[in-house]
């Protein structure tokens, strides 16, 4: 067969499905999280959510192939509300300061939002029996957040704001003293209230201050 007679790819007929709806994908996020929260990973099923969120079994699947994707597409868009990709973002000439502020109080609103501690709780109860979901949770959520801020900081070596030898250790060190030691268990297992933005901002002032003494380029 000649050259000339074979058919190229762009001359191959394209296969279009139907665009996905936006705002039932949103209602499937949401009714999965709400799912999620009450029943556990494993007592949570497509029924369910197909059920709460108003849709079909089959729309549930068109938008997440299985429960898995279902449950980290959840708890990623729930990081990336609060903490969205582009807080990590660093430009020549921006204050440092401000950049790690905000990225701390972020953490913070989202780490003592209801939605998390419960999901914190549940898990840490039945994390046990329900290995599935903790691991899910924690490539999605913590993970997630730690490759962003490797990022960030990665971003600032490169800008020659900062000296960082391991950015990998410093994301660890800085989300480490956001969340502090004995006050951060007491709000986890339910001792002690979140606190108020004004404390937070405080809270994180100090930890950037400190973060920026060991960190900063002279």
């Amino acid at each position: 067969m000649s050259e000339q007679n074979l058919s190229s790819p762009k001359d191959a007929p394209v296969s279009r499905g139907r665009p996905k709806d936006p705002a039932k994908r949103l209602a499937i996020l949401n009714a999965a999280k709400d799912l999620f929260l009450a029943l556990g990973f494993t007592g949570t099923s497509m029924d369910a959510v197909a059920a709460k969120a108003g849709v079909s079994k089959l729309t549930v699947y068109s938008h997440f192939s299985d429960k898995e994707t279902l449950f980290c597409a959840a708890i990623e868009a729930k990081c990336g509300s609060q903490m969205p990709e582009e807080m990590y973002t660093l430009d020549a000439g921006a204050p440092l300061s401000d950049r790690l502020q905000a990225i701390g109080e972020a953490f913070l609103d989202m780490l003592y939002h209801d939605d998390s501690l419960q999901l914190m709780r549940l898990i840490s109860a039945v994390g046990a029996q329900d290995q599935t979901m903790a691991n899910l949770f924690y490539e999605a959520g913590p993970v997630r957040t730690r490759s962003e801020m490797i990022r960030f900081l990665d971003r600032a070596v490169e800008l020659g704001l900062m000296q960082v030898p391991d950015p990998e250790r410093a994301s660890e060190v800085f989300f480490g003293m956001l969340q502090g030691g004995c006050t951060h268990i007491q709000i986890i297992i339910g001792c002690a209230e979140p606190p108020s933005r004004e404390e937070i901002a405080q809270h994180v002032t100090e930890v950037v201050r400190v973060f920026m003494r060991a960190y900063q380029s002279e």
